[in-house]
């Protein structure tokens, strides 16, 4: 079932209208206090970004009325990374019993689903009374599902736009979508939310005639720069960018998320020498197109650097790619050849360009877009909800080329449609894909919160965070080496399953040879005796595990060939089969308790007998 897609028109006046359910009424007192809390929900949601990789960002307010009748924020939290605590549990956490009776202002719709219902429990058993939501969840498998949730517990429930839709609301909603605006792209388009950026000169250049172009803007727009791709699943550029700059397209943020290298070249005609194939510290990926250079294919294997070939390479096909690896955002550093090649392949959805206070002149100095097939003003793209910000000496002009997805007016979710024809079933295929924790099995990745016991280094029952959490640590297990004990503490810290992958890998690449020696002959035992422990856990997860009997598991990683399935199935998939493997054994386990329940049950009858 598709959404459909009415493009939010930011300037647009709301009509008002509260929903006869909900206890804010029309007061615009009480709608001015609901509006302000719905913006700070979309703000602590923003708090994540750049920190670990891009995910739904959630954000929780819990407020009540005081006495006096003042209104008082008694929580607040936001979902650092998927697999951390829900801000819903945090904000509960922090208001502690001061929660009955209170409002919650929720930017998005919370996850609810078999494997995940912490943020709808936790405003549940805390007795909030009321709950008001930015916006129902992108996602088809999840849409609806919470505020059904709420509603059935007797809560009241106002979702802006829906319950809620009046003037005052206007910048609450736009702030909530705009702060989740890759998963609406995402949802709605089925590619990655693209942003273009670059900087030019005041009369449009962004390198001299020679080439050169270090540097047009100033070095804080240059941090800011560094912000965006912290805040990006991957940077792409061309091969001319390669040539000419060297660039490193790292975050520099201090340890904080760090997006995936792009090259794409059709002729891989690029230099042996670059900092892009240094890949201790970020990976880098080039795309091209099938068979070319094959001797150069294999050099930049040796290197370490991903190579994918395409049938025929344009930016469009390289971000459907990319959204089957899962990439909600990517960033566009590129020169205005392959701008231009993006834009007109509709991929671009964002720009924003740095203008500097500089004049550099030059009939052959390149734009930042290239050639459009433009021959009249009238032809122009203009930008929408256009945004301007002074970053030192430079100007900052942002603003969107396709407008942010609206999901409203709402549609029958997949659960809705099944309760009128029982017969339409959302997951009919034989085969269940699962790679990120947003997906509909996305509970049986090691990045979900389901924390484990078990032992530590020392043999002491440890709580570990995440499966992928206690999987890479245990790389470092029982060794004496200093610099691999470091490593261990640190993955066990970790405040993400991101942040413990990422630190174990840099280390095993890096060093190999501060990684156990019997690693490869013991990694899976060591991750099926801890997906052991956390389908055991957590019943509810059994239940999922044992509802999907006579479907192939296969984890979706497109790049991951021993965990995952790969690109075009040649993984190993040893993840998904670790999975089916468990299931067999929970199925004869049920099987066995059951044949033991009838035996009883058939010496009480015996016993019965006269």
């Amino acid at each position: 079932m598709a959404f459909t897609l009415a493009p939010l028109n930011f300037t647009s006046s709301f009509v008002c209208r509260a929903n006869l359910t909900s206890s804010s009424s029309s007061s615009p007192s009480s709608l001015a206090f609901d509006a302000e809390y719905i913006k700070r929900a979309a703000e602590l949601a923003d708090k994540s970004a750049g920190s670990t990789a891009p995910h739904p960002n959630f954000g929780c307010v819990i407020a009540t009325t005081s006495g006096s009748g003042e209104r008082v924020v008694l929580g607040e939290g936001y979902l650092y990374a998927q697999g951390t605590i829900p801000a819903e549990l945090q904000a509960v956490e922090a208001a502690g019993e001061r929660c009955r009776g209170a409002t919650a202002y929720l930017n998005m719709e919370p996850n609810h689903c078999l494997g995940d219902q912490a943020a709808v429990s936790a405003l549940v058993q805390a007795g909030i009374a009321r709950v008001v939501i930015g916006i129902r969840h992108p996602l088809q498998h999840l849409r609806g599902k919470a505020v059904r949730a709420f509603r059935g517990e007797g809560m009241l429930v106002d979702v802006l736009g829906e319950d809620l839709q009046c003037k005052t609301m206007e910048e609450g909603l736009k702030s909530c979508l705009l702060v989740n605006a890759p998963l609406l792209y995402r949802a709605a388009c089925r590619v990655p939310f693209s942003v273009l950026k670059y900087a030019m000169t005041l009369d449009g250049k962004i390198a001299a005639s020679s080439g050169h172009a270090s540097w047009i803007s100033s070095k804080t727009s240059r941090t800011r720069v560094f912000d965006f791709r912290g805040r990006s699943d991957a940077v792409i550029v061309g091969g001319n960018t390669v040539r000419r700059d060297n660039p490193r397209l790292t975050a520099r943020n201090g340890g904080g998320h760090l997006p995936q290298r792009i090259v794409m070249s059709t002729s891989l005609d690029l230099p042996e020498v670059a900092n892009l194939w240094d890949v201790t510290e970020v990976p880098t990926m080039v795309a091209t197109q099938r068979g070319a250079k094959r001797s150069f294919q294999k050099f930049l294997a040796s290197k370490g650097v991903e190579v994918v070939e395409f049938e025929i390479l344009n930016p469009k096909v390289v971000t459907e790619y990319l959204y089957d690896r899962g990439c909600l955002s990517v960033l566009w550093e590129c020169g205005g050849t392959l701008a231009a090649s993006a834009i007109s392949s509709g991929v671009i959805h964002k720009v924003h360009a740095f203008v500097a206070p500089k004049i550099i002149g030059g009939k052959n100095a390149p734009s930042p877009v290239g050639e459009l097939g433009m021959v009249e003003m009238s032809q122009a793209l203009e930008l929408i909800d256009v945004h301007y910000e002074q970053v030192g000496p430079d100007m900052l002009v942002s603003g969107f080329l396709h407008p942010v997805p609206d999901l409203t007016p709402v549609i029958p979710s997949v659960d809705e449609t099944f309760a009128i024809d029982p017969n339409v079933s959302p997951y009919e295929a034989s085969i269940i894909f699962f790679y990120k924790t947003w997906d509909p099995y996305g509970a049986f990745s090691n990045f979900s919160l389901h924390p484990i016991q078990m032992p530590d280094e020392n043999g002491d029952c440890y709580s570990w965070p995440s499966v992928e959490h206690y999987y890479q640590a245990h790389k470092f297990v029982g060794l004496d080496d200093p610099v691999a004990k470091k490593c261990l503490e640190e993955i066990k810290s970790a405040k993400s399953p991101e942040e413990a992958a990422r630190l174990g890998r840099r280390t095993q690449r890096q060093q190999p040879d501060l990684v156990r020696s019997d690693w490869d002959s013991v990694k899976t035992d060591i991750m099926y005796r801890a997906l052991k422990c956390k389908f055991s856990t957590y019943p509810n997860l059994t239940s999922m595990l044992l509802s999907t009997v006579g479907s192939v598991l296969v984890e979706a990683s497109p790049h991951d060939l021993f965990w995952g399935g790969g690109r075009d199935g040649e993984g190993l998939n040893y993840l998904g089969r670790l999975l089916m493997q468990l299931r067999s054994e929970f199925l004869a386990d049920s099987a066995s308790n059951s044949d033991s329940k009838t035996l009883g049950q058939e010496k009480n009858e015996v016993q019965k007998l006269p």
